[in-house]
């Protein structure tokens, strides 16, 4: 049951491939340059291989596969070998290539015909440990994969392939060859063409991006055992790269570095390279490069504005335009599963190691965002500052006189508050939480904007009176400044060193002058009283006569000194007597008596009997009457 899932699955995944490859090529223009073919042929030959059976090394699945895959080219691209009847044999030449409307699909054919018959080797390669004659059919499937890989490596290198396809079937073919030499015994030139093939995919790694590397990484890694078995069985005496430059010295591998330095400079032409703390990151969404080419003077051209509002109004525009460049990253990553999960064992740089390259993308651009937002709410609290309610800001601005609507403190605290939410969410940003100099530069500037939120929190108190309190807020705010002032690692993008030492010195003011205040005011907040004015208290002049009160109510004609009438008190009632004492009591016993008068006997009972009766007209005496 499980292989006919299998099987359906990859019959499915077939027709997908065949209605792709069936899809008509347009034809170019007739001036139109010469088309440079691109293949990856590494890549390519790994998805194929996990997709279709080597992922649990089932190498029979996957040389049918191939050998669908090679008659479904030949049908597409029209190049049959014969009719039903007769066979003729059809390779792939130059002049295939060469043709206006050529397809880099005709590469792919001696690619698969290469891959068909390694997997045929490969496969038995295990059924040679009961069949040992089997390995002679082995080596002869193992030449024919070499003869395939020559003619995929003679077709690449025409001027219709680019420098990195060169490398590429350079190096599949210096594997394939080092494969049938391993097989051979042939240790010397085993590990020749081995280490060859691990070179090229080395130089590849480092001038691809970054998401690129890890294939190229993985198989250098997956060379290694060979060659040090290789090097064993050659000896001590010779070195596997003395061999490798005797070999280059014949010029096999003489343009390697000029190819190398091709390759990088594509690559570097076709993706645009963002760096953000020390690590650089390719830029694949057109979306995205188009807006990191936008902001690139967003600081001129906000110094250029004439005032808050158009600061204001260019920063929202720029966030939507950020908003949709995120979009773009995320919907790529959703299009590539592999895209979702950190590839293991991926080197990152400063920070975000564990993300691959799309993810810290991602992270950095999620980054500009927030810090977008954040300039955007701070020309919020600038433009606030103009017309803050406060006597002491309004006189050094001349917009606070021009009658327009004022801005109270506890406006600005709010801003504030929504300016450490924007902070917050930069410390919880998905692949940072583990940067240690992220996090620091994060938690001062939160340290920075809870100062400022605190210092407009005591100049709400202060407007309420509440003088206590606004000393105690006043104290906070100094502690969060000087804090913020003493890190060692001041967040680059915001600088706020200089606006913390001058809120330092104007909370020292602030500070003592709602201490003066409080020292005046009342044991209850109801009876403050400023300098020069008086306000009527409830208490009379007996209970209040250690504090210093301006009553007028004293020099009218009914002062509160003293109430002539107490007020009524609680007190105890008059206590309540019960004689509990009768239920202790122990009287003497009258039973004597009560037997003296029950004993006049029957007479007694006769006539209380006899008086009911008669009472009632009962009784036979009266009958009888």
């Amino acid at each position: 049951m499980v292989e006919s899932k299998a099987e359906k699955a990859e019959v499915g995944r077939e027709d997908v491939e065949a209605d792709k490859e069936n899809m008509d090529v347009e034809e170019p223009a007739a001036d139109a340059p010469m088309k440079v073919f691109t293949v990856e042929i590494l890549r390519l030959i790994k998805d194929m291989q996990l997709q279709h059976g080597l992922r649990h090394g089932d190498f029979q699945r996957y040389r049918g596969y191939c050998s669908r895959r090679v008659k479904r080219l030949r049908k597409t691209l029209n190049l049959p070998q014969g009719d039903r009847r007769h066979y003729k044999k059809r390779n792939v030449t130059l002049a295939n290539l060469e043709k206006p409307n050529s397809d880099e699909r005709f590469l792919h054919i001696p690619l698969m015909l290469a891959e068909r018959t390694w997997s045929y080797a490969m496969q038995l390669r295990q059924e040679s440990n009961t069949e040992p004659r089997k390995r002679f059919h082995l080596i002869e499937k193992l030449r024919k994969s070499c003869v395939y890989a020559l003619q995929l490596q003679d077709l690449c290198a025409s001027d219709r392939c680019d420098a990195r396809t060169k490398l590429e079937a350079e190096a599949y073919s210096a594997w394939i060859h080092g494969s049938l030499h391993f097989e051979l015994g042939l240790w010397q030139s085993a590990a020749e063409n081995l280490k060859k093939a691990q070179v090229i995919y080395e130089n590849l790694a480092q001038a691809m991006p970054e998401e690129e590397q890890t294939v190229y990484r993985a198989k250098v890694e997956e060379l290694q055992p060979s060659l040090r078995y290789c090097a064993y069985n050659v000896g001590e005496n010779a070195s596997v790269n003395d061999l490798l430059e005797m070999r280059g010295q014949a010029g096999l591998l003489g343009n390697l570095s000029h190819l190398v330095a091709q390759t990088k400079a594509e690559s570097m032409e076709a993706f645009q390279m963002m760096e953000w703390r020390g690590r650089s990151v390719t830029v694949r969404p057109e979306k995205v490069r188009l807006f990191l080419l936008s902001i690139q003077e967003l600081g001129r051209s906000i110094e250029k504005a004439k005032d808050y509002p158009a600061k204001i109004e260019m920063l929202e525009s720029v966030l939507l335009d950020c908003k949709d460049a995120i979009a773009a990253i995320k919907d790529e990553i959703k299009q590539d599963p592999k895209l979702r999960q950190p590839a293991a064992g991926e080197a990152g740089g400063a920070a975000g190691g564990g993300l691959i390259g799309i993810q810290y993308l991602l992270a950095y651009m999620s980054y500009t965002r927030l810090k977008l937002t954040l300039e955007r709410n701070l020309f919020l609290v600038a433009q606030a500052k103009l017309t803050l309610d406060d006597p002491n800001v309004a006189e050094k601005t001349p917009l606070a006189s021009g009658g327009g609507k004022k801005t109270k403190p506890q406006d600005l605290s709010r801003l504030y508050e929504i300016i450490l939410q924007n902070v917050t969410e930069m410390q919880q940003l998905g692949g940072m939480e583990h940067d240690a100099a992220y996090q620091a530069e994060m938690e001062q500037l939160a340290l920075s904007f809870r100062a400022f939120r605190c210092y407009y929190i005591a100049i709400t108190l202060v407007a309420m009176k509440r003088w206590r309190e606004a000393v105690a807020m006043y104290e906070r705010s100094r502690k969060y400044a000087s804090d913020a002032s003493s890190s060692k690692t001041p967040c680059k993008d915001f600088d706020l060193r200089g606006e913390l030492k001058q809120l330092i010195a104007t909370i020292e003011g602030c500070k003592f002058s709602a201490h003066a205040y409080s020292v005046l005011e009342d044991d209850t907040a109801d009876d403050t009283v400023l300098f020069g004015k008086s306000q009527k208290s409830s208490k009379p002049l007996y209970e209040r006569l250690s504090h210093y009160k301006e009553d007028a109510t004293l020099n009218s004609r009914n002062p509160n000194v003293f109430k002539l009438i107490p007020e009524m008190e609680p007190i105890p009632a008059k206590p309540l007597f019960f004689d509990l004492a009768l239920n202790f009591v122990d009287f003497p016993s009258l039973d004597d008596k009560i037997e003296q008068k029950g004993s006049t006997g029957k007479g007694a009972t006769a006539g209380m009997s006899g008086f009911v009766k008669g009472l009632f007209g009962w009784g036979g005496g009266g009958a009888s009457k």
